[in-house]
């Protein structure tokens, strides 16, 4: 394995398990809201599940009890660990895959939106690489997991942009205060520079095009590199004003795959 793409290998595969132990964690928080007596109590999944079979609805309560879901989140803990300090192998992507679609099912679909997809995303890039390690074709397996994470994290950059420009509201600067009139420091004050229309329009068209311009980062590393660093600037800023923490190091870990395979088609 080249040290190019064994350098990407091991960073996706820390910045993914630190992205998990986040997402772990903040579950293990949340275990009063989930339990039987919660707010988020089991039995709202269950009710969606009323059409499956019966061993499914009975498998799915058994794993969505009090005891069984703390045990599941400790063994993802541990998994998460290993991920960062051993790196990936079939069994443990296996593991955190299925634990992952366990955890979204227990959510009815989502948690957290795209951070979830992405993590799914991540996942399986990762499994793909653990898949070419099985079958004794490690470099070609690594290539393709990170093709796969890269082309999906571009192009959900890209899907933003478009859907922006499509929108008048965005073009039109009027979306981006409405935003963040909705953030945690919200509502914005009277006098906020976000009101001002020019400076709303100017805001809002550097996103897009940002967005829409993210083919431009697989011209040259050092291209895919300042994205990269901007992304990372931009998913700090939605953490900072709506509290998305999970955006942060779900979207970080695909990164040094953007940034290899940059380097692969700029040859």
């Amino acid at each position: 394995m080249s040290p190019s793409l064994f350098l990407a290998a091991r960073s996706v595969e820390v910045l993914c398990g630190i992205s998990l132990l986040i997402q772990t964690l903040e579950f293990l928080f949340l275990r009063a809201p989930v339990s039987a007596r919660g707010i988020w109590a089991p039995q709202l999944v269950l009710g969606d599940l009323a059409h499956a079979a019966g061993f499914t609805q009975r498998l799915f309560a058994a794993l969505y009890t009090e005891r069984l879901w703390l045990a599941h989140l400790i063994l993802r803990l541990i998994a998460a660990l290993g991920l960062i300090i051993f790196g990936s192998s079939l069994p443990l992507m296996s593991f955190l895959f299925v634990s992952t679609v366990i955890v979204l099912i227990r959510w009815r679909g989502a948690f957290n939106g795209g951070s979830d997809f992405m993590t799914l995303v991540v996942l399986s890039g990762l499994m793909i690489a653990s898949l070419g390690q099985a079958f004794g074709e490690a470099e070609l397996g690594w290539r393709a997991g990170l093709y796969y994470s890269a082309i999906h994290s571009a192009s959900s950059y890209f899907i933003s942009g478009a859907i922006k420009l499509r929108n008048a509201d965005w073009r039109s600067g009027k979306a981006l205060p409405l935003f963040l009139d909705e953030s945690i420091y919200g509502p914005l004050g009277p006098k906020s520079v976000f009101w001002n229309r020019s400076i709303a329009i100017a805001c809002s068209w550097a996103f897009i095009l940002w967005e829409c311009l993210i083919p431009i980062a697989f011209l040259d590393p050092v291209f895919a590199l300042i994205y990269c660093v901007i992304a990372g600037f931009f998913h700090l800023l939605v953490f900072w004003y709506f509290g998305l923490n999970r955006f942060v190091f779900a979207w970080i870990s695909t990164f040094p795959a953007l940034i290899y395979l940059s380097g692969q088609l700029s040859w």
